[in-house]
């Protein structure tokens, strides 16, 4: 077929990114390609070293360790057995190496990481963990793959910081090949607009604690991925849309024998990718510039998780590439949004994905010249090929042309006839600071709000002064401050949805302003989140009073207030000794000295600016 032109802004965008990235991608890649050319890192060591590296290993595995000859891959899992979507991950390991096994391979596990969930720590102290966990997570697998015993890696992770982590980690092991093997969606539960209504009328107090569980209970109910499309379900598209994934895995849900055949050839093509065999580029070489504007281009015609303009941030970073927010604002004024899928619809991904899913919506958005094809992917060059979809024909796997047309118009709709003309996340600024806005879940009468601030230090301040009946029958932009990631970590702040949405519901005109999260759950309320520079640093927030008057204006890209900050003092504080202990709290204490802010990826790594500052202390600025 004729090659189609680039969207003019994506174009100007990715030129844009390769100029501002080039001494740090540069500097990369002399390191990833210096590691390369020495060839197999256990080759060179010595025979003490080597011998622990396969004591445990057992008859021909041993001696073909020994020999060094065959590719040997790790298998780096965040498998546990309480959260659902890592459940199915201890069944992995033994299939994985009898698959790299049959394919000319050996594999050990390298290593765990660790996997928590943001369901379960909603509105605890535990949450305050969880953006640190993504930076764990990286150490961890760096520390997997540090033994010098590995040609490859299989990588088995699906969850909110879990595989941003995975990947963050694995960049700096750049010069291995890489690929990351899905676990699936559970299958539909309870409709999620019915567990929406449900917990709302929890909220007002017209159900009790019972009747909530029950519906959470039948929603989240099975192994697999929560089905809404939250930041879990924005991994694995945006895995699969930089060629990270086999083509048409990520939603195929755990039961199925289709996800049993793709995990057996993700380990084939891990193989297949070694030096030993083809030599495929390795993953440093394939996560370029134009493999990360593809991820913001899907993660925005998707309508997916705001967590990622801080993941995709600090991903791009670990590979030398200098994305910025203004690089996903000028590419949401051009990317439709092709999906409606719960909290921006009624949908699940099990929906999304019988529609046409992450096959549909590659095709149509390659057609509209809105992504890089001409990128590696670890089946080979060439996007083209994730618009196919797997099937199994008599037992064994294929691939066939997925669909030309989408199935279900109300989930997913061709780039000529969008759900709406721009992406579903903006970037808002002004005197405040500046923000994210998940626009592709509020309605359009609800993106601008201009009402008095009521400030909070603590979303169980604002939650008290709801059930008080404080915010009843006013207009307010609820600034909830002290929750970026230098002052506790981050957390999400989802738990206060239900409430700012009964609000809304009344009439009342309400909106929020954070530099916390509100995670890819982020619902109907407009909200300004991620805000920088943060309250604890001496951002502007530091300085809001009740009363003054607050505006977001999420489509014109605005958020100001009326009053002179400039000679006010700062009120509230960070918690601090007491107030940040507990539940592992005090262990992270030097994460929240060295964090960075939102807009560069509020991570502990800070990103040289060239090969000259490799060595550069490790502070924040």
């Amino acid at each position: 077929m004729p090659e189609i032109p680039l969207h003019p802004v994506l174009a100007d965008v990715t030129r844009r990114l390769t100029e501002r990235s080039a001494a740090t991608r540069t500097a990369y890649l002399a390191r990833v390609r210096e590691a390369a050319t020495r060839g197999p890192a256990r080759g060179r060591l010595a025979c003490a070293n080597l011998a622990h590296g396969f004591a445990a290993s057992e008859g021909p595995e041993k001696v073909e360790l020994a020999r060094g000859q065959k590719p040997n891959l790790a298998i780096v899992t965040s498998y546990n057995d309480m959260l659902s979507a890592h459940q199915p991950y201890g069944e992995y390991p033994p299939v994985l190496k009898d698959a790299v096994i049959r394919a000319g391979g050996l594999a050990q596990v390298a290593g765990g990481v660790p996997a928590m969930c943001d369901g379960v720590t909603q509105g605890r102290d535990g949450m305050q963990l969880s953006l640190y966990s993504r930076d764990v997570i990286a150490m961890s697998t760096a520390i997997a793959l540090s033994h010098d015993m590995f040609d490859g890696a299989l990588l088995l992770g699906v969850c909110d910081k879990i595989v941003p982590g995975l990947l963050i980690g694995a960049l700096s092991f750049g010069h291995l090949p890489a690929v990351w093997v899905p676990a699936g969606p559970m299958a539909s539960g309870l409709p999620n607009k019915e567990k929406a209504r449900v917990r709302q009328l929890f909220a007002e107090g017209k159900v009790g604690r019972e009747e909530l569980l029950e519906a959470e209970s039948a929603s989240y109910h099975s192994k697999g991925t929560c089905t809404f499309y939250g930041t879990a379900n924005s991994n694995q598209l945006l895995m699969e849309v930089m060629g990270l994934h086999l083509p048409g895995s990520s939603f195929v849900n755990p039961d199925n024998p289709l996800r049993d055949a793709l995990t057996r050839e993700a380990a084939a093509v891990a193989v297949r990718r070694t030096q030993q065999y083809d030599a495929s580029p390795a993953l440093g070489e394939m996560v370029d510039e134009k493999v990360i504007l593809n991820a913001c281009v899907a993660l925005l015609a998707s309508g997916g998780s705001t967590n990622h303009t801080l993941h995709l941030v600090a991903i791009a970073r670990a590979a030398g590439v200098l994305l910025t927010w203004d690089d996903l604002a000028d590419l949401s004024a051009v990317v439709p949004l092709l999906a409606r899928v719960y909290p921006n619809g009624a949908a699940d991904v099990n929906h999304f994905h019988a529609a046409g899913g992450i096959g549909y919506l590659v095709r149509t958005l390659l057609d509209a010249g809105l992504l890089h094809e001409d990128v590696e992917t670890i089946v080979g060059h060439g996007l083209r090929r994730y618009t196919e979809e797997p099937v199994l024909i008599d037992g064994e796997l294929t691939w066939r042309p997925g669909p030309a047309q989408s199935l279900d118009l109300d989930v997913l709709r061709p780039a000529t006839d969008p759900f709406s003309a721009d992406g579903g996340v903006k970037v808002v600024r002004g005197p405040l600071g500046t923000g994210v806005v998940k626009t592709s879940a509020v309605a359009p009468e609800h993106r601008f709000v201009s009402a008095p601030a009521m400030v909070f230090d603590d979303q169980h301040d604002f939650l008290l002064a709801f059930a008080d009946g404080k915010l009843d029958g006013i207009d307010l932009v609820a600034v909830i401050r002290y929750q970026g990631p230098a002052a506790n970590g981050m957390p999400e702040l989802h738990k206060l949805t239900p409430a700012l949405g009964v609000l809304q519901d009344r009439g009342q005109k309400v909106a929020i302003v954070t530099d916390g999260r509100m995670s890819g759950a982020s619902g109907k309320v407009p909200a300004a989140i991620h805000v920088t520079p943060e309250a604890a640093l001496g951002g502007a927030l530091a300085r809001v009073r009740d009363g003054d008057l607050v505006t977001l204006d999420a489509d014109a890209g605005t958020l100001s207030i009326e009053a002179d900050l400039a000679h006010r003092e700062p009120t509230g504080a960070a918690p601090s000794g007491a107030a940040w202990a507990g539940t592992g709290r005090e262990l992270f204490a030097a994460f929240r000295a060295t964090v960075g802010p939102a807009d560069e990826g509020a991570s502990i790594f800070p990103m040289p600016a060239a090969a000259a500052d490799l060595e550069a202390p490790l502070v924040r600025s």
